[in-house]
C-alpha cells in the first residue's frame, strides 16, 4: 500500500510535468515553430480523449459485470473513423471554411446562424456532459482513496466510508485552474489550444502505457500466460447476460454518435485540427489505439473476479490487482493512467463548453444590456475571457454537485452511457443539416427540445433514484399516478433495458419532429443560403455570401468592432491603416468586407453572436432571393455537370477497356499473321526442298540404275502431291472465308456420309492400334447439305483423333443423335486432349492443338479451320466441348429436314 503523501507528491509532480508540456507547446506555437504539435500523430492522440476514466476503469468493471458488452464502446468510434470520408471529412471542411468554434456553432450556423438554436444546443450539451465530468471526479477521487488506502480497503477497493467529497472538490478546482490557464488565453477559439493538445497527447500515451503494463502483469505475472489467463473465465463472460441484443446494439450506436456529438470530441476532431489530411492517419491510427487500450480489459476482469474478494469493486480492478500482487509501483502507474484519462477529458470538455456558454448564452444576453458598450475599450474581449473562465468554474461545480447527488447510486459505465444518450440528441439535426436541404431551424429546435426532455425524464432523472425532482413513486408509478408516464415504461412500452428504452423514445421523437416541422414550414432565405454552403461544401471552398446578403455600414464602426474582438493588428490587416474617416464623411464598407469581418468574428464568438454583433452596426440588411435562386441554379448546374463528368468518365473507362481488348485482339491477329507466314513458308519449303534435292541428283547422276531413279521420281511425285494438297487447302480455306462460291445443297443422309468417313479412316490407325468405336447412332435423318463436304469434315475430325492419340490403349468414339430439330455428331477420343490457350485458337489457321506432343510434320494445321468454315457455310456448327480432363470431344450440329 502506498502512503497518502507519496501519492500526492507523485500526482503533483505529474501535474507539474503536464504544465511544462502545455507551456512549451504554447510557446512554440506563439513563436511560429509548431513542429510536432501539428503532426497527424499528435492530432490522433488528442482524439484519444474519448478514452476517459470510464474506458480506463469502467470498461474493466463492465466486462466483469456484463462480459463482452464493453466492446461496443470501442467498436462504435472505430466504425466512424474507418468511414471518415462519409461524415468527418465534411465536418472538418465546414469547420475550417466557416471558422466553427463548437458543435453549437456548427448547428446554429447551418440553420441560418440561429442564436436560439445555439443556446439550446449549449444547454443540452451541458446537461449531457455534466454526468460525464462528474464521472471523472468520482473516478479520480475513488482511485486516490484506493491506491493510498484512505477510507477504503486497498485490496477490494470497497470504500469503508462516504466518498471523499473534499478531495473531489480539490481535484475539480485543480482541473479548473489548469483549464483556465491554458484554455482561455485567447479570445479567438479558432486559434486552437496547442499547449492543451500537447498535454492531452502526452496523457494519451501515459494511459495507454499504464493499461498495457497492468495487462502484462495480469497475463504474465499473476497468470501463467494468455492461455492460463483465460482458463478460469466465468461461464458466459464472452457473451454477457443479454448477449449481443438490443442493449449491445444501442451501446454501439451511442458510442458511434458520441465520438461526433460530445462537445469535447467535436473540439479535438473538428476545431483543433490543423490539416484535413490528418484524418487519413487518424482513420487507422485511432482504431489501432482503441484496440491496444482494450486488449487487456478481459484478462484484467477475469483475474479480478477470480483473485479478489467477492465484494471487490470491479471498477477499481486496474488498481486493486497490482496492489493484491504486491506491485505498488505498477499500482501507482495505473493511478496516473486513470488520472490522465480523467483530467484530459475534463480539460477539453470544459474548454468546449465554456466557449459555447460565453458565445451563445452570456454574450447574446450581455449585448442586450445597456451597460455593455461596443465602443468601450476591450469591454467585449474582457467579457468573453471572464465569462469563459467563470463558465469553467461553474461547469465543474455542477459536475461536483452531480457527483454528490448520484455517484453512490450508479457505476461508472452507467453514468457514461447516460451522457452518451444525451449527446446523441444532437445527431438528427447535425447529420440532417449536412445532407438534407429541407431541414429548418424550427424543426431542429422542436426536435432537440423534445428529445432532450424525454432523455432527461426517462434516463437522467431516474438515475438519482428519487432524490432529485422525481420521487420514487413517480419513477415506479408514473407522474400524477399515470402508469403510461412511468419514466422507464413510457407510453406503456415495457420489457426494455432503461438505456434502450430512453434512447428509443428520445431519438425517435426527436427525429420525427425534426423532419415533420421542417417539412411543415419552408426555410428562411438565410437558412437556404447556409444549407447550400454546408451541403455543397466540396463544390466550392468559398464561404462568401456577399452576393446574396446586401448591407452597408460605416467602415470605422466596423474597424472599431474588429479592434475590440480580434485585436488592433488583425483589424489593421483587414481594414488597412487609413480606413477611418471623419464623422461627416465616413467611408461605407462593401458587402465583401462586412462578410469577411463577420467570418473572422465567428472564430471568436461563434457565427450566431458574430452575426448579432455585426447587425448592430450595419443598416439595410436584405437577402436577394434572385441571387439566392441563381446560386441554387449554379449549384444544381455544378451538380449536374459533375454527374455528367462522372458518366463521361465511366464511358471513357468502358471505351478504354474496349480499346485495350481490341488492341489485344489486333496483337493476337498480328502474331497469328506472322505465324501464318512462317508456317506457310515452312510447309512449302519442305516439299520444295525434297523436289529440288532429288531433281538435282537425277540431273547430276548420268548413270543411275532404273530402280534407284524410279524411287527418286516417286519421292518427287509424292512431295509434289503433298504441296498441291497444301495449296488446295489454302485455296479452299480462302474460298470458304470469302463465301463467294455458291454451293448446291441437296437432301443428304448424314449417317451415310459418317459411315463413308469411318470406312476411309479405318486404315489410318498405325498398325491397327487405335480402335474406331461406333457409339449410339441416329437413323432416318435427312439434311440439306453437300455430302462430299460433310464427309470431308467427318474425315478430318476422325483422322485427327487417330493421328494424335498417344495413349496406351487409344480409341476414337463416333456417335450421333437427334436433339430436337438438330442432328448432332460427337467425335471423342482418349488422347492427350487440348488445354489452355490452345483451345481458344484450335479453329485458327495452322493451329495444332497437339503440336507440343507430336511433330509438326503431322499436318499443316488447316483441317479444323477448313472444317469450321464448311460447317458455317452449311448452316451448322463445329465446336470443341469443354475440357473433361482427358481426350478431346468435337461436336457437329446441323438442322435436319422434317420428315415428309
Amino acid at each position: 500500500m502506498l502512503s497518502t503523501n507519496v501519492v500526492i507528491v507523485v500526482a503533483l509532480a505529474y501535474v507539474a510535468f503536464l504544465f511544462a508540456v502545455a507551456f512549451i507547446g504554447d510557446r512554440r506555437a506563439r513563436q511560429g515553430r509548431p513542429g510536432w504539435l501539428q503532426s497527424p500523430l499528435t492530432y490522433t492522440l488528442s482524439i484519444s480523449v474519448y478514452c476517459t476514466s470510464w474506458t480506463y476503469y469502467g470498461a474493466v468493471g463492465s466486462a466483469a459485470r456484463s462480459g463482452m458488452e464493453f466492446v461496443a464502446i470501442y467498436l462504435g468510434p472505430t466504425l466512424v473513423f474507418v468511414g471518415w470520408w462519409v461524415l468527418l471529412r465534411k465536418l472538418v471542411r465546414i469547420g475550417q471554411i466557416h471558422r466553427i468554434t463548437s458543435i453549437a456553432d456548427m448547428i446554429s450556423s447551418r440553420y441560418g446562424k440561429s442564436a436560439s438554436l445555439a443556446a439550446l444546443v449549449t444547454v443540452i450539451a451541458i446537461a449531457a456532459s455534466t454526468p460525464y465530468i462528474a464521472l471523472q471526479l468520482q473516478a479520480v477521487a475513488t482511485s486516490f482513496q484506493v491506491v493510498s488506502g484512505s477510507g477504503s480497503d486497498a485490496v477490494s477497493g470497497v470504500s469503508s466510508a462516504r466518498p471523499n467529497f473534499q478531495l473531489a472538490f480539490l481535484i475539480a478546482a485543480g482541473m479548473a485552474f489548469f483549464t483556465i490557464v491554458f484554455g482561455t488565453r485567447n479570445v479567438d477559439a479558432n486559434e486552437r489550444h496547442h499547449g492543451v493538445v500537447a498535454a492531452i497527447a502526452v496523457e494519451a500515451v501515459v494511459k495507454l502505457v499504464a493499461m498495457m503494463v497492468v495487462g502484462l502483469l495480469v497475463v504474465f505475472g499473476i497468470s501463467g500466460g494468455p492461455i492460463d489467463a483465460f482458463a478460469y473465465m466465468p461461464d458466459g463472460m464472452l457473451r454477457g447476460p443479454q448477449g449481443f441484443g438490443s442493449q449491445w446494439a444501442t451501446q454501439l450506436f451511442l458510442a458511434a454518435t458520441a465520438v461526433i456529438c460530445l462537445p469535447r470530441q467535436f473540439q479535438v476532431t473538428v476545431v483543433e485540427i490543423t490539416d484535413e489530411r490528418h484524418l487519413r492517419t487518424a482513420a487507422w491510427l485511432f482504431p489501432l489505439y482503441l484496440l491496444l487500450i482494450s486488449l487487456f480489459v478481459l484478462p484484467i476482469a477475469i483475474a479480478g473476479v477470480n483473485h479478489l474478494p467477492p465484494d471487490a469493486n470491479p471498477d477499481m480492478f486496474m488498481l486493486t490487482l497490482p496492489m493484491w500482487a504486491g506491485r505498488s509501483e505498477i499500482a501507482l502507474l495505473a493511478f496516473l493512467g486513470g488520472f490522465s484519462a480523467a483530467t484530459s477529458m475534463v480539460i477539453v470538455a470544459s474548454i468546449a463548453l465554456s466557449t459555447m456558454v460565453s458565445n451563445h448564452i452570456i454574450l447574446p444576453v450581455a449585448l442586450r444590456l445597456p451597460w455593455v458598450s461596443l465602443n468601450a475599450s476591450d469591454d467585449v474581449r474582457h467579457l468573453l475571457l471572464t465569462s469563459r473562465r467563470v463558465s469553467i468554474c461553474v461547469i465543474l461545480l455542477l459536475a461536483f454537485l452531480y457527483f454528490r447527488l448520484s455517484a453512490r447510486f450508479n457505476p461508472l459505465a452507467s453514468i457514461g452511457l447516460t451522457a452518451f444518450a444525451g449527446a446523441a440528441q444532437l445527431l438528427p439535426c447535425l447529420v440532417g443539416g449536412l445532407f438534407w436541404r429541407q431541414a429548418t431551424a424550427r424543426g431542429a429546435v422542436v426536435g432537440l427540445a423534445a428529445g432532450a426532455l424525454i432523455w432527461a425524464y426517462t434516463l437522467l432523472l431516474p438515475g438519482f433514484q428519487g432524490e432529485f425532482l422525481l420521487s420514487r413513486s413517480d419513477i415506479a408509478g408514473g407522474v400524477f399516478g399515470q402508469s403510461w408516464l412511468r419514466p422507464q415504461a413510457l407510453f406503456g412500452l415495457t420489457g426494455l433495458d432503461p438505456l434502450v428504452h430512453a434512447a428509443f423514445w428520445s431519438l425517435s421523437i426527436n427525429t420525427v419532429l425534426f423532419v415533420a416541422v421542417s417539412l411543415w414550414r419552408e426555410a428562411k432565405p438565410l437558412e437556404q443560403l447556409q444549407s447550400m454552403l454546408f451541403i455543397d461544401v466540396f463544390k466550392s471552398r468559398s464561404a462568401d455570401t456577399s452576393r446574396v446578403v446586401s448591407r452597408s455600414a460605416a467602415t470605422d464602426d466596423l474597424n472599431l468592432l474588429a479592434q475590440r474582438l480580434i485585436g488592433h493588428d488583425a483589424a489593421r490587416q483587414l481594414f488597412g491603416p487609413g480606413s477611418g474617416g471623419s464623422e461627416a464623411q465616413r467611408p461605407v464598407a462593401d458587402n465583401a468586407l462586412i462578410t469577411e469581418l463577420e467570418r473572422k468574428l465567428a472564430g471568436s464568438v461563434g457565427a450566431a453572436s458574430a452575426r448579432a454583433m455585426v447587425s448592430q452596426v450595419v443598416t439595410g440588411e436584405t437577402i436577394s432571393l434572385t441571387e439566392l435562386l441563381r446560386i441554387a441554379d449554379e449549384t444544381q448546374r455544378v451538380r449536374t455537370y459533375s454527374l455528367q463528368l462522372e458518366e463521361q468518365s465511366r464511358r471513357l473507362a468502358a471505351t478504354a477497356a474496349e480499346l485495350r481488348s481490341a488492341n489485344e485482339r489486333l496483337t493476337r491477329l498480328d502474331s497469328q499473321k506472322d505465324d501464318f507466314l512462317s508456317q506457310i513458308s515452312h510447309e512449302v519449303r519442305t516439299p520444295m526442298s525434297s523436289i529440288r534435292a532429288f531433281s538435282e541428283i537425277l540431273m547430276e547422276t548420268l548413270e543411275m540404275d532404273r530402280q534407284q531413279s524410279e524411287r527418286y521420281l516417286q519421292i518427287i511425285h509424292e512431295e509434289s502431291i503433298r504441296m498441291t494438297r497444301l495449296l488446295d487447302g489454302i485455296l479452299d480455306l480462302s474460298v470458304l472465308e470469302g463465301g463467294d462460291a455458291p454451293w448446291a445443297l441437296t437432301p443428304t443422309d448424314p449417317e451415310l456420309a459418317l459411315e463413308n468417313a469411318m470406312r476411309i479412316c479405318h486404315g489410318l490407325a498405325p498398325h491397327g492400334r487405335t480402335r474406331l468405336i461406333s457409339g449410339e447412332r441416329a437413323a432416318g435423318i435427312r439434311l440439306l447439305a453437300d455430302g462430299d463436304r460433310l464427309i470431308q469434315v467427318f474425315i478430318n475430325l476422325i483422322a485427327n483423333g487417330i493421328k494424335y492419340n498417344d495413349s496406351a490403349e487409344p480409341f476414337v468414339r463416333v456417335s450421333s443423335a437427334v436433339r430436337g430439330d438438330l442432328y448432332e455428331v460427337l467425335v471423342d477420343d482418349n488422347g492427350p486432349g487440348i488445354h489452355g490457350e490452345e483451345r481458344e485458337r484450335v479453329f485458327s489457321k495452322f493451329s495444332r492443338g497437339w503440336h507440343q506432343r507430336r511433330s509438326a510434320a503431322q499436318g499443316a494445321g488447316l483441317g479444323l479451320a477448313i472444317s469450321w468454315q464448311i460447317m458455317r457455310r452449311l448452316g451448322g456448327t463445329l465446336e470443341l466441348l469443354p475440357d473433361r480432363g482427358t481426350g478431346a470431344c468435337f461436336r457437329v450440329q446441323l438442322r435436319r429436314i422434317a420428315p415428309a
